[in-house]
């Protein structure tokens, strides 16, 4: 009966201290084929009971099926030799049947009396968040969560301040991983010595730190704080004799009587604030700022739509079209073909909404395709009532760079039937280009197939009349922004003047963009356009709209 009682005495044992642990004790009598672990693993493990005989079957209700012979060899081989010990990695199933990664450590004690084994051992949940950091010194993100259980009522006042070292990957790659977390370790100093009282700091992944303080003090006091520990961590760069200069950014996220927000939420606004703080340049702190946020969430869930629109056949996007007027021929001879977007969670969605959205993710490369598909056929379509029809078509330079878009754009004027001529190429984002060589052969092949290229936004980028003689357009557009201004200002007129008369000399069309009012096309006829665009003649519409208005009449 000896066994009997140590077993019942080591189970005691456990039941008592389980409270204080987060590991779990576990004791298995061999002989009397039983087992014990603390009562707290049934709270995250596939197992009934926490006491119960019949052990190998058992446990074939908890350990992952491709580990489970493996475990139990290990468990007889201890049996049959106690000098061996049983320490083993394996994976038991959590409540949802989950495989989760334990460390399963034991060693025989054997009853003096009875001869009888007992497995006495602890099991880790290796799965687990580390709760302290090594190389930091601080406790990590874990023990966040335990600190917001303890807190009694939610934060009003006060803030977290989140902090990252910037471009830290450099330092990892120049220097080694060594140095790294050497400098993650003075960097947890610097900030440290900067704490205000009854402040915790803890390390979250990474080269990122999170100063939590709940004393009601105001984030006014965050701004001064960051100021002090970049103070300090310039003079450790400076201490170090400049081996690694580095910056840290940060992100102040307010407690406020109106927060009701989970450990998870304060830290994914965090993370947005430090973002923010990184984005405007590095080396700054931000202020979280609900409308802000709120902006982003629009813009996440915009692009989010637009890559579903995408993957259901472009479904939400439709090309418009807006009627461009010939001076000479007077009368409409062409169209712009202007892309739009609408869901039925947000409606019609403004193009200098969406568009940055699409360059940005990548997905201006199959919507522009689409565009370039749709605005053909259109031209086509139109062009069997009105012969010689001219469409516009948007080209940004992410395509150019990124897209085999000018071969497809050849074979694509080939495939529906048009006359070169008949189509433009617009480009846009002027300010973006470079003298590329690359870019410069492209353009140079869709002359040479005799389609149009025209500079859009002329007069709103940097540099335009490089670009001039970088591309040779055959038609350049005087952006509306430009045209307004020159309505109001007589210097700004005349220079438009001098440009009209510099492109005609240069062979080149002038499109005047904007015009809006009988008063604004007066004034313009002036600078002698070739082509004249604008609400005058009529907003983008959809193809039937616009077929029945300047199409059919």
């Amino acid at each position: 009966m000896e066994s009997i009682t140590s077993f019942s005495r080591i189970c005691g044992f456990i039941d008592t201290i389980q409270s204080c642990m987060d590991d779990y004790l576990y004791v298995y009598d061999y002989d009397n084929d039983v087992y014990h672990i603390a009562q707290k693993a049934c709270e995250h493990f596939r197992m009934s009971s926490n006491h119960f005989h019949h052990v190998r079957e058992e446990h074939k209700k908890f350990i992952h099926p491709e580990d489970y012979e493996l475990v139990m060899e290990d468990l007889e081989k201890v049996y049959h030799d106690p000098t061996f010990s049983h320490n083993m990695q394996y994976r038991w199933l959590d409540l949802n049947g989950n495989p989760v990664w334990i460390n399963c450590r034991g060693c025989i004690y054997k009853d003096s009396e009875s001869n009888h084994l007992l497995l006495v051992g602890c099991i880790n949940d290796i799965g687990s968040v580390q709760k302290a950091d090594n190389i930091s010194g601080l406790l990590s993100i874990a023990t966040i969560q335990e600190m917001f259980h303890s807190y009694t009522g939610k934060p009003t006042n006060g803030y977290l301040l989140r902090l990252g070292i910037d471009d830290f990957k450099e330092i990892n790659e120049k220097l080694g991983t060594d140095y790294g977390d050497m400098v993650i370790k003075k960097t947890a100093n610097c900030i440290s010595e900067c704490l205000h009282p009854n402040q915790q700091l803890y390390r979250l992944i990474g080269d990122e730190f999170i100063i939590i303080d709940t004393n009601g003090t105001p984030y006014s006091d965050a701004l001064e704080q960051y100021k002090d520990i970049r103070s300090k961590i310039d003079c450790f760069i400076e201490e170090n004799h400049y081996e690694a200069v580095f910056t840290i950014s940060a992100g102040i996220l307010p407690f406020t009587s109106d927060d009701y927000y989970t450990l998870a939420d304060y830290l994914k606004l965090s993370d947005f604030a430090l973002s923010e703080a990184k984005r405007i340049g590095k080396n700054h702190s931000y202020v979280f700022e609900q409308e802000t946020y709120d902006k982003f969430i629009r813009r996440r869930n915009i692009s989010k739509a637009l890559r579903q629109a995408v993957n259901h056949n472009f479904e939400g996007f439709e090309v418009y079209l807006q009627p461009i007027y010939n001076v000479f021929e007077k009368r409409i001879t062409a169209a712009e073909a202007l892309l739009r977007f609408s869901t039925p969670e947000f409606g019609m969605i403004s193009p200098f909404e969406f568009v940055p959205i699409l360059e940005d993710s990548g997905l201006i490369l199959p919507v522009g395709k689409w565009v370039l598909h749709r605005s053909l056929y259109l031209c086509q379509e139109i062009s069997k009532v009105y012969p010689g029809f001219r469409i516009g078509i948007n080209v940004s330079y992410i395509q150019i760079a990124k897209s085999n878009i000018i071969s497809e754009i050849i074979s694509s004027v080939s495939q529906y039937d048009i006359k070169p001529e008949q189509v433009t190429i617009e480009l846009t984002e002027s300010g973006r280009i470079h003298s590329d060589v690359l870019v410069k052969k492209m353009w140079k092949k869709l002359k040479l197939k005799g389609i149009n290229l025209a500079l859009d936004d002329f007069g709103t980028g940097y540099s335009n009349f490089e670009y001039i003689d970088d591309i040779r357009p055959n038609i350049i557009k005087i952006d509306r922004s430009l045209t307004v201004h020159a309505m109001e200002n007589e210097y700004i007129f005349h220079m438009l003047s001098l440009i009209s008369h510099m492109v005609h000399t240069l062979n080149i069309r002038l499109c005047i963009e904007g015009i809006e009012t009988e008063q604004e096309l007066n004034r313009v006829q002036i600078l002698e356009p070739d082509i004249l665009q604008g609400y005058y003649w009529g907003k983008p519409c959809s193809y039937d709209e616009f077929t029945e208005k300047y199409i059919k009449k």
